[in-house]
């Protein structure tokens, strides 16, 4: 019966991964034709922040700046249980401050949710929310980005989140690397062929009449993939913008990485308990493809953590038990199969790389250590799987300041 079970999930497993490399394909062309329209659309653009002082300014300074009519959006900051100088420096620019204090729910979801209040009750409504963390620097074409797509017809889209810090540390590259595979052979491929888009947190805009039928009621740890999941149950696809480049900082340290994918697993288990099998029921009735890949997107972090178990125990009966005494479905294949998957696995990032453009040259040498980054996530998954009734926020530090100029200049 063991080995039965060891025998089902290795083919689900093998499943899932030729399933993903499938789709990843259809990431490899960019469509170059796009409508553009007049600026049009108001936006009300949020920012989360709490205790920002070192990182706000700078995107502040930036918010200014965006190709777009500076009478069709405004920006408000969440200064979010604040204890420093942000709200002050947001009104030295000239932004709207909006301080809210309650230490019993603490987290961005929860910030939103009454920012959200707070923007109903104002005699001005604007046709769309977007949403920025405060150590985001946007693209100057990122509103008429926006603009484009919701006069197209779309409801709830999410930009091109890339990293302004890259070259910092083996972390931050490790990020890097992860966003642009993400990017460019997940959310593009799915964008391609007319599916559902995840949203990642930051760089999301928001039709405001959804946002008033749904209300936001996304309060985990991971509200982003919260919110997904509702608009997909709801047959509301999110759409990708490539163009509309948002540039998030990383974690400079392996701890600070380690602290935020930790809260990020743990979130995600609370969401796949709660949406999985609702989508998976709704896509086999409604015979949908679209809920299918949400489903399964949703309940990957049980396929990471199933991947770990297996592999452990794997390892521990070989080394304790002289095994292989557990069934292997691998045992079965020529040894240049497994080196084939391991090797397609790696040229798919750096596919991604060479398809984005990277230029990074430290990048290149980080990618040396790349792999203790994707190790990394099975045992961070696993300690996740035993916390993940924790609901507290964990803040990750920021004091890196770049400008867009500079990051671009890097680029370049």
């Amino acid at each position: 019966m063991l080995d039965a079970i060891f025998v089902t999930l290795q083919i689900f497993l093998v499943l899932i991964a030729i399933y993903q490399f499938v789709f990843s394909l259809f990431g490899l062309m960019k469509r170059k034709k796009k409508e553009h329209f007049a600026p049009t659309k108001s936006f009300a653009v949020l920012v989360a922040a709490h205790n920002e002082e070192q990182v706000v300014g700078a995107l502040m300074e930036n918010l200014k700046h965006l190709n777009y009519p500076r009478e069709l959006y405004d920006v408000f900051v969440i200064c979010d249980n604040c204890t420093d100088r942000t709200a002050e420096i947001v009104r030295e620019h000239g932004m709207n401050a909006c301080v809210r204090t309650n230490p019993n729910l603490r987290g961005k979801g929860y910030a939103i949710e009454w920012m959200l209040k707070e923007l109903w009750a104002m005699p001005r409504q604007y046709d769309a929310i977007v949403m920025f963390d405060a150590d985001n620097l946007a693209h100057p074409e990122f509103l008429a980005e926006m603009n484009d797509d919701l006069c197209t017809g779309a409801r709830v889209i999410q930009g091109y989140i890339d990293t302004k810090n890259p070259e910092d540390s083996w972390i931050t590259a490790a990020y890097g690397v992860s966003y642009w595979y993400i990017n460019r052979l997940w959310q593009l491929s799915r964008h391609n062929m007319k599916m559902a888009n995840y949203l990642g947190g930051t760089g999301m805009c928001f039709e405001t009449n959804l946002l008033k039928e749904m209300g936001w009621g996304a309060t985990s740890l991971v509200e982003d993939l919260e919110f997904t999941m509702r608009c997909t149950q709801r047959g509301v696809y999110p759409r990708f913008n490539y163009d509309a480049k948002v540039f998030d900082e990383k974690p400079l340290t392996f701890k600070a990485s380690a602290r935020q994918r930790l809260r990020w697993m743990q979130g995600h288990f609370t969401v796949a308990r709660r949406y999985f099998f609702p989508l998976l029921w709704e896509s086999i009735k409604e015979r949908s493809l679209i809920k299918f890949d949400m489903a399964l997107y949703g309940v990957n972090v049980y396929i990471v953590l199933v991947t770990f178990l297996m592999t452990a125990a794997t390892w521990i009966d070989n080394a304790f038990f002289d095994g292989p005494n557990i069934a292997n479905i691998y045992g079965y294949f020529p040894l240049w199969i497994g080196i084939a998957a391991v090797a397609l696995n790696i040229v798919t990032f750096l596919l991604a790389m060479v398809l984005e453009k990277v230029k990074f040259k430290k990048v290149y040498l980080y990618l040396l250590a790349f792999p203790i980054y994707l190790i990394s996530w099975y045992p961070i998954t696993f300690y996740a799987f035993f916390t993940q009734n924790n609901k507290q926020w964990s803040h990750t530090q920021h004091t890196r300041v770049v400008r867009l100029e500079e990051m671009q200049s890097k680029q370049g």
